[in-house]
């Protein structure tokens, strides 16, 4: 009986032992998930700051917009809230002119047409709006829209995005194209403010519409989208 209970008892300590380890282990994985996504984003300070800085400059030529697909044929919330921070650069005069980057990804639409069509409707003029649409992945939008840039004779460029893709984007920006492109992410606070005046345009993609049309997913692998996202399958001969 003594020997009953000791051994209930040691296989109670191991479990004590085991449930405190793993759950140390859950406990130091969400602090290193919470670490990586602050290190993979803009704070809201440094976004405040970053708009200061460009707000004090002279303004840029243009600003890259990245792309968006439609969603149930409408603008999803980040497609509007990245086009209604690109008309606010405009109307503030941070930038001249914007570029919306994407091709026809997930849905028959071009990426960027279908945001230069909202950015004209909420009254960007249709002369300082401009589209990229080669783009597949996020690192094609910016590598593809700057070159484009270039031949349009833009020279001082910025990429605007939401907090976490502008961070993403920024090493492999200025590794691959200039460390002189600036940043900047969306200020969530005064996005707040501005999305209550922004109307929703009824708006008909009929005539931009894709047929037949293929989504990247069934065109390309898991892998291969993977290393397209990593910007290896950029034609470096786009635009030149």
């Amino acid at each position: 009986m003594i020997r009953l209970l000791s051994a209930i008892g040691i296989c109670l300590l191991f479990n004590m032992m085991y449930t405190c380890v793993i759950r140390s282990l859950l406990f130091v994985l969400f602090i290193m998930i919470i670490a990586v996504n602050l290190s993979c984003s803009y704070s809201s300070k440094a976004t405040k700051k970053l708009l200061s800085e460009a707000e004090n400059a002279a303004p840029y030529d243009l600003v890259i917009i990245p792309g968006v697909p439609l969603e149930n044929g409408s603008w999803s919330t980040t497609m509007k809230a990245r086009i209604t921070w690109s008309l606010y650069l405009f109307k503030r005069g941070i930038t001249r002119n914007v570029m919306y980057s994407g091709a026809a990804v997930s849905t028959p639409f071009k990426e960027g047409d279908v945001m230069g069509m909202y950015a004209r409707a909420l009254g960007i003029p249709a002369e300082h709006v401009f589209t990229e649409t080669l783009a597949e992945h996020s690192t094609e939008n910016i590598y593809y829209s700057y070159k484009k840039a270039g031949k349009l004779g833009f020279s001082r460029i910025a990429l605007a995005s939401d907090p976490f893709q502008t961070k993403m984007l920024r090493r492999f920006t200025r590794k691959k194209l200039s460390p002189d492109i600036g940043m900047l992410p969306i200020v969530l606070d005064t996005l707040k403010k501005l999305q209550p005046t922004i109307t929703d345009p009824v708006l008909s993609f009929d005539t931009i519409r894709i047929d037949p049309f293929q989504p990247l997913s069934k065109r390309q692998g898991f892998l291969d989208r993977l290393r397209g996202t990593r910007g290896k399958h950029i034609n470096q001969n786009a635009y030149e």
